[in-house]
């Protein structure tokens, strides 16, 4: 369903491919969700409800050759860089078919041929590693990208003051993208820092950066392709930070309001934004979209869905040699 998009502003094809990418990781979510219960996927989820905009808007101007590094959220972002989803639900389930062999799990997958060479679950730990993509990058003097995505918990490790600094001194091309969801697990943003502003921090590096409306997909497509243009022109690192929210807990299937973890009347204004609806919205007045076009794109994802979650149930598990194989350890001394 993924593929590049580069193209004039206000073009009808571009807005419809950010819509269908959008659907598609909204209902891959939500199928994970009504899934989950069942028992059968072992691996904890971490779902990215409210935040499709960011991976649909920024992904739309890489290619299948440059690199990705995201974190224990990574599962819009794998989509929109082009992850076959049959391999990630297969991973879900731990199956052999999966895009790790079922050893990944939901945190940890990978796709080297889009440029997905593995996602981490360390908080700040994909940020050094998308930087030393683009260091690679740069001294093989390949054409290639890196985009870099973090949430706003991961700018207060010391990885992103160090990666950033290298990033600017070196010049290298990668574009960070902080997903802004103003929550670290449970703690606000503001209860940690004197001001929400990170990419302020950012630009205090000599980056160029700028914030977003990360539920608004146009203008996060629009503050991209500034981004990845300044970067593959060899103009060193750009930075975006992208405000949304997570519409599920940090972790599991369910909302976590209840448990006083965050208030219901922030989390029902920020469902009120919904960056799908909002965007429908908005193509249908323009003419973009109309109802048989929104039924046809939404038979299109559940036929997808449907075929992915059948391939991954259908999978068989990995046999009993696999647990050592592509496995680097150290034995005893």
């Amino acid at each position: 369903m993924a593929k590049t998009i580069i193209s004039e502003d206000g073009c009808s094809e571009t807005k419809l491919s950010l819509m269908r990418m959008m659907l598609f990781i909204r209902r891959f979510e939500e199928r994970v969700i009504s899934l989950y219960p069942q028992q059968e996927m072992k691996t904890p989820i971490h779902l990215c409800i409210g935040q499709e905009a960011v991976a649909a808007g920024v992904c739309a101007h890489l290619t299948p050759h440059d690199y990705l590094s995201s974190t224990h959220r990574s599962h819009g972002h794998c989509l929109a860089k082009g992850m076959d989803p049959q391999l990630l639900l297969a991973e879900f389930y731990g199956k052999v078919t999966g895009c790790c062999r079922g050893k990944g799990g939901s945190m940890h997958a990978a796709c080297p041929e889009r440029g997905i060479l593995g996602t981490s679950a360390i908080v700040g730990g994909g940020i050094p590693i998308g930087v030393g993509h683009a260091l690679a990058a740069k001294l093989r003097m390949e054409k290639r990208l890196s985009v870099v995505f973090f949430g706003d918990g991961a700018s207060e490790e010391g990885s992103f003051q160090e990666s950033l600094n290298f990033a600017v001194l070196k010049e290298l091309p990668v574009v960070f993208v902080c997903e802004n969801n103003f929550y670290a697990t449970n703690s606000p943003l503001k209860a940690r820092q004197p001001h929400q502003d990170i990419h302020r921090r950012a630009a205090s590096f000599g980056s160029p950066a700028e914030v977003v409306d990360g539920n608004n997909v146009w203008d996060v497509y629009r503050a991209a392709e500034r981004a990845v243009r300044h970067a593959r022109a060899g103009r060193g690192p750009y930075f975006l930070e992208c405000r949304t929210y997570r519409w599920q807990g940090h972790v599991g299937p369910n909302c976590d309001w209840q448990k006083g973890c965050r208030p219901k009347g922030e989390l029902l204004e920020w469902m009120d934004r919904c960056p799908v609806e909002a965007f429908r919205s908005t193509l249908m007045r323009e003419g973009i979209l109309d109802e048989p076009t929104m039924d046809s794109i939404n038979r299109e994802v559940s036929a997808i869905l449907d075929s992915a979650v059948l391939f991954a149930q259908e999978s068989t598990f990995p046999d009993a040699e696999e647990v050592m194989r592509n496995v680097y350890y150290m034995s005893g001394a």
